[in-house]
């Protein structure tokens, strides 16, 4: 276990995850905060902007050109894509890790990288040593990453969902998957936007990315990694009147060999060390409400056994699992801290 304190830089810190990053850093034991920037509010302190960080966090806001970063052990980014990359390089060669909670380092393919997000991927060697954060999946790497790929929101309920079917091959894969997902509106991102103006959003529903949304790829990538072969994936994101909270429905056909499998006992035995996926009993219907201010993602297992289906059910916090807490939870991997380590947050009802 790490001894000292790790200094903590965050670099866009007045977003809606930067926030939450400061939200579960300020009390985590093992952390000092050293420099949270933003390059419109340097100078303002942080707990004028967010008053519920008041007495918890007593820095100001300093300009990302004048704070010294390469003093810290490690970096979030919570800034739009092509920030991280941009500043990659300076930072590992001061020997500070890195944490990206934007798209930098997700996409190992730089071409899919450039046709989604319209930017030239500028360190393609440091992608390369890049590791996807997923813990549930790819732990061991994460143990010796200086580089994290924080995982986008959706992917995340999508993955850990279907990973234990994907790693016992108990898909058809002549039949597409598909992902039907819903986001509370912090998933846009903290900016004015007519969009997700409350007069535009609440009291209503709408499916958007239809076309493509920039997760799909993503999602493709790591499904054909854990699959081991090429396969069809269908992905539909909603934005749903709430403010926080994600659920994904998701549906696949399964193989011959799953017809002889207790599904619900394999996620149960896959998910059984995992403090933060909690495999529900069989029946239940997770609500996203029970997962609300938590690291915690639940799932739930509904077999149509005569159409051959196997329907998923997912809950997270768009910003704690699907983003912050995901993060702090691959930074204590990181540096050899107990997993749960200012994460032991109780989803807050109502």
């Amino acid at each position: 276990m790490t001894a000292k304190k790790l200094k903590v830089g965050i670099v866009g810190g007045t977003g809606y995850t930067g926030v939450e990053l400061l939200r579960l850093l300020s009390v985590h034991p093992n952390v000092t905060l050293t420099a949270i920037t933003s390059r419109g509010d340097a100078g303002s302190a942080v707990a004028d902007m967010f008053p519920s960080l008041r007495g918890y966090v007593d820095l100001a806001f300093s300009d990302p050109a004048q704070a010294n970063l390469s003093e810290c052990d490690v970096v979030f980014f919570a800034t739009p894509h092509g920030v991280a990359m941009g500043q990659a390089q300076t930072l590992l060669d001061a020997k500070v890790k890195l944490i990206d909670l934007a798209a930098d380092f997700r996409l190992q393919d730089t071409a899919v990288f450039e046709k989604w997000y319209k930017l030239p991927h500028s360190c393609p060697n440091v992608l390369r040593e890049a590791v996807y954060g997923i813990p549930e999946l790819y732990r061991e790497k994460i143990k010796s990453a200086q580089v994290i790929g924080n995982p986008g929101c959706y992917p995340t309920t999508v993955l850990l969902g279907l990973a234990p079917l994907l790693e016992q091959g108990l898909i058809d894969y002549s039949a597409p998957i598909i992902a039907d997902s819903k986001s509370g509106v912090s998933g846009a991102g903290r900016k004015a936007e007519v969009a997700t103006l409350f007069a535009e959003s609440s009291d209503s529903m709408k499916a958007y990315g239809v076309a493509g949304h920039r997760h799909h790829p993503e999602i493709y990538a790591q499904l054909t990694q854990l699959a081991g072969t090429e396969l069809h994936f269908i992905f539909v994101p909603h934005l749903i009147p709430m403010i926080r909270g994600m659920l994904s429905t998701i549906y696949v056909k399964l193989s011959e060999k799953a017809k002889s499998v207790d599904l619900q006992a394999l996620y149960e035995q896959r998910y059984q060390h995992e403090r933060f996926v909690d495999v529900m009993p069989t029946g239940s219907l997770p609500e996203t409400r029970s997962v609300r201010g938590s690291n915690q993602i639940r799932i739930a297992l509904h077999r149509q056994a005569e159409a051959g289906y196997l329907t998923l059910v997912v809950v997270q916090d768009n910003l704690v699992k699907g983003a912050a807490g995901q993060a702090v939870q691959n930074m204590n991997i990181m540096f050899s801290l107990p997993e749960n380590t200012g994460l032991e947050v109780v989803p807050f009802l109502p």
